[in-house]
């Protein structure tokens, strides 16, 4: 379990935090990919978007978009439909995944609406055409896209069934040539057990894909990892909830876990 999303108020008061900082230190990273959870849009609601917490977001990656950095998100689909809980309950599984696909769309769309309200060009990119909604993912119109500027939003995962938006973040962080990929969660980092339920779990600052794939840590799925393993993506896990932690990861700031091919800290 992870602690719940910040409330209403909370929010705003980070979003006035946000845009209070002081003049941000330089990108080390020129190019990201942002993982983020269906979940991580609820903000305090049981089902579907926050619009408040969007808001939150949108003003982190617009901070981030003002430094020159090149920005790709990734959404997952999970608090408006999860494809593997309903496959559990008796649905076909490829249906159950492609339903989910369809959720981060309407995720996506959530999340481009509050990022241009933060003054920030947006283009929704789809792995499942929708052309009166969103453009097709084609790589090289995504590279252009960064290239001129507007942060691009990628939706339906990789547009196949049995792959997850994890997969999708690191096989769309390859294609485009990202530097990392910042995976956002509600703790502050990967640990060896659940900090909520055992309040003396241990914190790793950096960790190898090996050990993310013998240890079984969860920190994306093994298939994401091993994409990035034997591709060299480094990933950082951090704490969304906090203001500014997606700016401080893009400048190179100690945040959260590391997650590379060199020897742990």
């Amino acid at each position: 379990m992870a602690k719940a999303a910040a409330g209403s108020d909370d929010v705003r008061g980070s979003l006035k935090a946000v845009r209070r900082a002081g003049a941000p230190a330089g990108p080390v990273y020129r190019r990201i990919i942002l993982k983020l959870s269906g979940e991580a849009l609820l903000g305090k609601r049981q089902y579907g978007v926050d619009p408040d917490f969007c808001a939150f977001i949108a003003a982190q990656v617009a901070e981030v978009h003002r430094l020159g950095v090149q920005i790709g998100v990734v959404v997952g689909g999970g608090n408006i439909f999860r494809g593997l809980a309903a496959a559990a309950r008796g649905m076909d599984r490829a249906t159950g995944d492609y339903i989910g696909m369809l959720a981060t769309v309407m995720n996506a769309l959530a999340l481009q609406d509050a990022i241009e309200k933060a003054g920030v060009p947006t283009r929704v990119m789809s792995a499942i055409a929708m052309n009166e909604v969103a453009e097709p993912y084609i790589r090289r119109r995504a590279v252009r896209h960064l290239e001129k500027g507007r942060v691009i939003i990628l939706a339906a995962g990789t547009g196949n069934p049995y792959f997850t938006t994890d997969t999708a973040a690191a096989l769309r962080a390859v294609e485009i040539g990202a530097q990392v990929i910042l995976k956002a969660t509600k703790v502050d980092g990967v640990y060896d057990s659940d900090p909520v339920a055992n309040p003396g779990a241990t914190r790793y600052e950096r960790l190898t894909y090996s050990d993310v794939l013998a240890q079984r840590l969860g920190v994306l799925d093994s298939t994401a990892v091993s994409l990035c393993m034997e591709n060299d993506m480094p990933i950082v896990v951090f704490d969304l909830n906090r203001p500014d932690n997606i700016r401080r990861v893009a400048a190179g700031e100690p945040v959260g876990t590391l997650v590379n091919g060199g020897d742990p800290a």
